[in-house]
């Protein structure tokens, strides 16, 4: 049963939205990112939600706010007999403030992440556009991870995961985390310490 169940499992652990009729929440915490995201997938393909996301820049003079609507689809999905590869749209719109303008700007996030998965190797990039009138904060990363073994569907398994991210206009440099995840087949969770020894948690919820 391990490697069909786990592969099955996969989309609503690595991917951005769950099953039909499942909410998900996740949630990026660090000094200078704070984001909680949450969705309803009301296809297997298709999911509402809304996020709030805080960011500060790596001198700490520079603060932003984000609250968004977002819509999130699967565009493309591979399986194969042991992995799994997949394409999402991610397309949010809202507003944002920060501390060196006045009032709220219209902000428009569109996105995209690709990943490919097996029950013991995860690869992933992603790129996100974070537009407003006079404020440029594209967004990439890219991840990679392995567990040491397969469990089964019902049993927890630890991976190391590896995380290089950077936003513009924020941040001059390139920030890299290695952490420690624990995956069971409705939740995530994970814990890292960055370059910068900036602690970093991470998690994912189903349900």
């Amino acid at each position: 049963m391990g490697v069909a169940a786990t592969l099955a499992s996969l989309p609503a652990l690595c991917g951005p939205m769950g099953f039909k009729d499942s909410w998900m929440a996740m949630g990026d915490l660090s000094p200078n990112w704070q984001e909680v995201f949450v969705n309803y997938a009301l296809t297997p393909r298709d999911a509402v939600g809304a996020s709030t996301l805080s960011m500060r820049s790596d001198d700490e003079t520079l603060t932003r706010r984000a609250n968004e609507a977002v819509y999130t689809r699967l565009l493309s999905r591979w399986n194969m007999p042991d992995a799994q590869a997949n394409i999402w749209l991610l397309a949010g719109v809202g507003s944002v403030t920060g501390n060196d303008f006045a009032g709220a700007r219209a902000l428009a996030s569109p996105g995209l992440q690709v990943d490919y998965e097996t029950t013991r190797f995860y690869v992933s990039a992603a790129a996100r556009l974070y537009r407003a009138d006079g404020l440029n904060h594209d967004y990439a990363s890219a991840r990679i991870g392995f567990s040491f073994y397969e469990v089964d569907y019902d049993q927890v398994q630890p991976w190391l995961v590896l995380e290089a991210r950077r936003m513009q206009g924020l941040s001059g440099k390139t920030e890299l985390t290695p952490m420690l995840r624990l995956i069971h087949n409705r939740y995530f969770v994970e814990l890292g310490i960055n370059t910068d020894a900036q602690v970093r948690a991470n998690f994912m919820y189903t349900f």
